[in-house]
C-alpha cells in the first residue's frame, strides 16, 4: 500500500548503535518477513484484503512491536535485513492497523532505517519491485525534503511507473502534507484540501 507521521524524527544514532562488530548475517526473523512480502506479491500489495491485512498482522505483530521499540534495529547491518525492518515498521502498519491513527506511528523510524540503508547502498541489491519497498518511507513523509529524495531514488532505480512518486511529491507541495490522512488523525480539513478530495484527484 502506497502512502511521516506528524512530528520530528528523534536525533539519529541508529548508524552508532548498529555498527557491525564481525561479519553480518541475516536474522532468520528478517529473512522470514521479506520471504512473506516477496511471496504475497502485486496482487496483494496494492489490494485492500481484509484477509491479507489480518494474515499479516497475525504473523508479525509481536516483530512489529519490538522493532517499534528498536529492539531489531541492529537488522541494518545487512541489505536484506534492512529491507525486513523497514517492511515491518512501514508497510506493516498499513495493512494490520487500516484506516486508524496506528497506521503512521511508526513512520519516522522506518525513515530513519530506510535513510540509513539507502545511505548504504542497500537499495541497489534488490530486484527493483522489493528495492521500491525500501525507499517507501521517504514517499510516505510529509517533508518535502524526503518526497524530493523518493523522486530521486525512483530515478536512480528507474521506476517504470515515475508519476506515482511525483505526485505525491506534488501533493506535498501543494498541501505540506497528505489530505486524506486529516480524518484519520484528527486533522483539520482545509477548504483547499477538501476541494481537492472532493475532485476526486489523487489522494496518495
Amino acid at each position: 500500500m502506497l502512502e511521516h507521521s506528524p512530528g520530528a524524527a528523534a536525533p539519529d544514532d541508529t548508524a552508532d548503535r548498529i555498527a557491525p562488530r564481525s561479519t553480518p548475517v541475516t536474522p532468520p526473523q528478517a529473512g522470514a518477513v521479506v520471504r512473506f512480502w516477496r511471496d504475497a506479491g502485486p496482487s496483494l500489495w496494492f489490494a485492500k484484503d481484509p484477509a491479507f491485512d489480518r494474515h499479516f498482522r497475525d504473523s508479525f505483530l509481536d516483530l512489529h512491536e519490538a522493532a517499534s521499540r528498536g529492539l531489531h534495529d541492529v537488522w541494518l547491518r545487512t541489505a536484506k535485513g534492512a529491507l525486513g525492518l523497514v517492511l515491518l515498521l512501514d508497510q506493516f502498519p498499513r495493512n494490520a492497523f487500516r484506516g486508524t491513527p496506528r497506521m503512521y506511528s511508526t513512520d519516522v523510524h522506518a525513515l530513519r532505517i530506510a535513510g540509513a540503508a539507502v545511505d548504504a547502498g542497500y537499495h541497489r541489491a534488490f530486484e527493483l519491485e522489493l528495492a521500491i519497498f525500501l525507499c517507501l518511507p521517504f514517499a510516505h513523509s510529509e517533508a518535502l525534503a524526503d518526497q524530493e529524495r523518493s523522486v530521486a531514488l525512483a530515478r536512480e532505480l528507474n521506476h517504470p511507473d515515475i508519476a506515482y512518486p511525483l505526485r505525491y511529491l506534488d501533493i506535498i507541495r501543494r498541501f505540506g502534507r497528505f489530505p486524506h490522512r486529516n480524518p484519520i488523525l484528527g486533522r483539520a480539513m482545509t477548504a483547499a484540501e477538501q476541494a481537492y478530495l472532493e475532485g476526486g484527484f489523487y489522494a496518495g
